[in-house]
């Protein structure tokens, strides 16, 4: 199985929305093949299915796994059979995630993204966080890409030293730095020889966290951004990445300055500004689950205001 698994190439991966319906909040599952496919369409290297943008801590083990089916259906039907699949795998326990886990193998599911345990946070020291994801890692068909973002986790925050012993273990492939710690992310790099766009290095994956920080990223050795901005403006977070991969380092940066502006938006809008942004320039998206709030007209006004100068470069790639 792991010789067949799909490679994890550098560049911009998206953690999809998951879509429902309006009024009964089921899974609108012709909604979220239609955007997997979209994205890959325009650019995108890979799809993140049941992260925080997925709405994972909104849906159950059966949804997660559908989810994760259809994503693997609607790749496969629009011709990017390569294209991996990174599953949001967390559960409360070691025993409950390598379940998940294998699950999801069998549903399409090529790597697991995996946050450290907190809810039981003040029994939660070092040790416990690294035999969480070694015991996970020992008995996971899918490898693991740790999840640093501390303000899912009580403010759990792994340091570098933490993640490059991790990165020991052959099943442990990459981590997400939504902690947007640039520096972390050098030393990561640095200690696990992370792959580049120019170098395969060890294939450890230091994926920077938010799209605002894309070139930065690059800068620091990172190997590709898992970012909720490419739901919205995916042709925008590539270009901004290929242009610096190629060299072309000034242009690259003068986009990034176009995709941070409109991006914060989105950062303060959460799930439902992005839905929105969807609904607005796509024409879908729909809402949140409850108890997440829908926005009113004056934040979807606002949203669409903020975001128009990126969309406007995403329209004319």
């Amino acid at each position: 199985m792991a010789a067949q698994r799909r490679a994890l190439p550098c560049g911009i991966y998206a953690p999809t929305m998951t879509f429902f319906d309006p009024e009964t909040e089921d899974l609108d599952i012709p909604t979220i093949k239609k955007h997997a496919q979209r994205l890959v369409r325009d650019g995108l290297v890979g799809i993140v299915v049941m992260g925080s943008n997925g709405e994972a801590v909104h849906c159950t083990r059966e949804e997660k796994l559908a989810v994760t089916k259809a994503t693997r259906e609607a790749l496969d039907e629009a011709g990017f059979a390569s294209t991996p699949i990174i599953l949001g795998a967390t559960e409360g326990s070691v025993r409950g995630t390598i379940e998940l886990c294998k699950l999801a193998a069998e549903q399409g599911a090529d790597y697991a993204l995996i946050l450290p345990p907190s809810y039981y946070r003040a029994q939660t020291d070092e040790d416990v966080i690294f035999n969480y994801f070694t015991s996970v890692a020992d008995a996971s068909p899918l490898p693991l890409i740790l999840y640093n973002y501390p303000g899912a986790v009580s403010g759990i925050d792994m340091d570098s030293d933490l993640i490059i012993r991790l990165a020991e273990h052959p099943n442990i492939v990459g981590t997400k730095f939504t902690c947007g710690n640039t520096g972390k992310l050098t030393r990561v790099a640095l200690g696990t020889n992370a792959k580049t766009p120019s170098s395969e290095g060890s294939g450890y994956m230091a994926f920077g966290g938010i799209c605002d920080f894309t070139a930065q990223t690059l800068q620091s050795g990172g190997s590709g951004i898992i970012a909720g901005g490419a739901n919205v403006m995916p042709k925008v977070c590539a270009r901004v990445w290929n242009l610096y991969a190629e060299g072309k380092r000034d242009e690259a940066e003068k986009l990034q300055k176009i995709l941070s502006r409109g991006d914060w938006l989105l950062t303060k809008a959460a799930i439902a500004g992005t839905k929105q942004a969807i609904q607005s320039y796509f024409g879908y998206g729909g809402y949140p689950r409850r108890p997440l709030k829908r926005l009113d007209e004056a934040r979807v006004k606002a949203i669409e205001e903020g975001t128009r100068e990126v969309m406007e470069v995403e329209k004319s790639l």
